[in-house]
């Protein structure tokens, strides 16, 4: 089925609501209470969730959180994710002249932004994808036991390499899910000067860069943008919060911005906790089969706030098709998944927690 948002995220509010109408038509009732919460923002932040936690908190006030998101495993076999990254992000200007200047006239003389912040950047990650920039990755441990824990799920590499399209992964972790244990250094998006047809012989008077940091529990976003802010002011440049003066302009001859947003922090609940138990029981009892347990996934949820808030366990149920195209054009849900989805989500209402 292919429509807007058929994955993410009304499949899972069918699949739900398939679940009840089957509940009642073989006479079963769910084995505790259930509160819904269906979040319209999600995309956005989740402000007006966030906001409402305290006015209304015995509304919210549980055991436990389930949140159904996200795709399943591509092998499409039940999963379980225990926890998720969350995102921090920062828009980086890196100053030239006061306006672009032409090329031929100043070209050798004005420093050019683009080849400032290109240097900048490239002292941040190796050639290998390894963040350069100092006590990026101090927090984090990676035991016997976790490695373990990891290499129980069922990744092709093969398979993730072909269907993104690379012919080798950067060398973060050892693997698909080893990578997504570690805080993440991205660019989301560069702009200086011209291009296509507006193309002009210029030296830019700017660069601005998107930069993203995918955050793991071990991290904080605070902390991790100020490793990124010192890192820039190690290589030479004056950082500012707001626009250069015509004075810093003419007496500091490396000028940056560094605006930050700490976003989102990340969670995690462990995979043998009582929650992760449980859940485990419900899907092998409905599918016949061992779920795929997944300790984190990459992408980022905004209600970890609500999680540490409420302080209770939470775990991810994804239980849609991995190629679903979410976010994009041609965006769909696999009628196999819908069924599927409401079994799970019927195994789940029905399993009494001990």
């Amino acid at each position: 089925i292919y429509a807007r948002a058929a994955a993410d995220d009304k499949a899972p509010i069918m699949m739900m609501l398939y679940a009840t109408d089957l509940m009642k038509q073989h006479d079963l009732d769910p084995a505790y209470n259930i509160k819904i919460v269906m979040d319209g923002e999600e995309e956005r932040g989740s402000a007006g969730l966030l906001y409402s936690l305290d006015k209304y908190r015995s509304y919210y006030d549980a055991d436990k959180l389930i949140i159904m998101d996200g795709p399943a495993h591509p092998t499409n076999d039940p999963t379980l994710t225990f926890g998720c990254r969350g995102i921090a992000s920062a828009i980086l200007t890196v100053y030239g002249p006061r306006t672009s200047q032409h090329s031929g006239h100043y070209g050798n003389y004005a420093p050019n932004p683009g080849f400032l912040a290109s240097n900048l950047l490239a002292s941040m990650k190796d050639l290998n994808g390894k963040v350069l920039i100092k006590g990026f990755y101090d927090d984090l441990i990676m035991t016997p036991e976790v490695k373990k824990i990891l290499n129980d799920v069922p990744d092709d590499q093969a398979m993730i390499n072909k269907l993104i399209g690379i012919a080798q992964p950067d060398a973060v972790g050892n693997s698909y899910q080893e990578s997504l244990q570690y805080p993440s250094l991205n660019i989301r998006g560069m702009a200086s000067g011209w291009i296509g047809k507006q193309t002009r012989t210029i030296v830019p008077d700017r660069t601005i860069v998107q930069l993203g940091i995918r955050l793991v529990m071990e991290t904080d976003g605070h902390k991790m943008l100020d490793l990124v802010r010192k890192h820039i002011e190690e290589q030479g440049f004056t950082v500012l919060d707001r626009e250069p003066t015509e004075e810093e302009r003419l007496t500091i001859p490396r000028l940056a911005r560094f605006m930050g947003r700490h976003g989102t922090n990340a969670f995690r609940t462990d995979i043998d906790s009582e929650m992760g138990q449980w859940l485990s029981k419900a899907l092998e009892k409905v599918h016949g089969k061992k779920p795929i347990r997944i300790r984190t996934m990459g992408g980022t949820i905004p209600v970890t706030p609500m999680i540490k808030e409420l302080d209770i366990p939470a775990v991810i149920v994804p239980m849609v098709n991995m190629d679903n195209n979410q976010h994009s054009p041609n965006e769909n849900i696999r009628v196999g998944n819908l069924r599927l989805g409401a079994l799970t989500c019927m195994g789940i209402l029905t399993e009494k927690i001990q």
